[in-house]
């Protein structure tokens, strides 16, 4: 059975058009994702959504609980799994309201848990240690759907792309952004790669639909980057977005061709016999 998991952005709290909807509170083994889990029916498919941040926005990108969202959909039954974020354009050819399907990630946080193999940050004792193949952090089979959906709608749909993802919550300096586009990203995020490595540990296939609603605060012959700003154009775009995930829901590629699919099969480097019975327990819904 397919399953859509959608993880919306800012201003992506909801979507429109489920039907025999029901609301699903989770608890994993790494806690509450951001919000209840609703599910529903999309045009004959089964769609899971969680916004990112709590309905409301309550939540900033060093506070959420990765993890648990990303469990969340996993225990839940999502087959593939979606990521609507809005980011800044690094380039001048993306412009504010384009959509960019990203494929690759550089990651710059500092202060989160990016891998279900630890607690707390840090690997406890009877942990297991998994090191999965991450050279290509996207699915293209999902990202080639998901950008097929996003054309439908008549928006501007870049293929291909660096996000770089920073920490914040606060925007970049200058410099930094003037560091990072020299460095050839086309986005810039606070959550993404974060959520990619995640999904992969999952082995969800994982695609980003990222809404570019700024340049950041590189280009000189625009204003700054600021919330205002932001909220503006997401506004203005969130129909779109909403109406991608719409179109991809049928469009959805064979997740066992996916190069997720496995990809915990010869990552876990642990002697199995020192592995405790609950352990093992608290990692069944990723090992079995």
């Amino acid at each position: 059975m397919t399953v859509l998991g959608v993880i919306g952005g800012s201003g992506l709290y909801d979507i429109e058009g489920l039907h025999d909807v029901r609301a699903e509170r989770v608890e994993t083994p790494w806690g509450a994702p951001s919000d209840v889990v609703v599910r529903g029916s999309l045009d004959g498919v089964e769609l899971l959504f969680l916004p990112r941040h709590g309905r409301g926005h309550r939540v900033s990108p060093s506070a959420l609980n990765y993890r648990a969202n990303v469990a969340a959909m996993k225990m839940l039954g999502a087959t593939h799994l979606v990521a609507v974020s809005a980011v800044g354009s690094m380039k001048e050819e993306i412009a504010p309201g384009d959509f960019v399907v990203v494929d690759q990630f550089i990651d710059l946080t500092k202060r989160r848990a990016s891998t279900f193999f630890s607690f707390d940050g840090v690997t406890d004792a009877g942990a297991p240690v998994a090191h999965v193949p991450f050279a290509e952090p996207i699915c293209s089979d999902l990202a080639a759907s998901l950008a097929d959906a996003a054309e439908t709608t008549g928006v501007k749909v870049h293929r291909g792309g660096t996000y770089v993802c920073i920490e914040g919550p606060q925007f970049s300096t200058r410099a930094e952004s003037l560091l990072y586009r020299s460095w050839g990203v086309s986005v810039i995020g606070m959550t993404n790669a974060t959520e990619a490595k995640l999904a992969r540990e999952a082995e969800l296939p994982f695609a980003t639909l990222a809404l570019a609603t700024d340049y950041d605060c590189w280009h000189g012959e625009h204003e700054d980057v600021s919330v205002e700003a932001v909220v503006a154009v997401l506004k203005a775009n969130v129909k779109n977005a909403r109406a991608t995930i719409e179109a991809v829901a049928p469009r959805l590629p064979d997740p066992t061709k996916s190069i997720a699919h496995g990809a915990l099969r010869h990552a876990v480097m642990t002697d199995p016999s020192l592995i405790t019975a609950d352990v093992r327990e608290r990692y069944r819904i990723l090992l079995g």
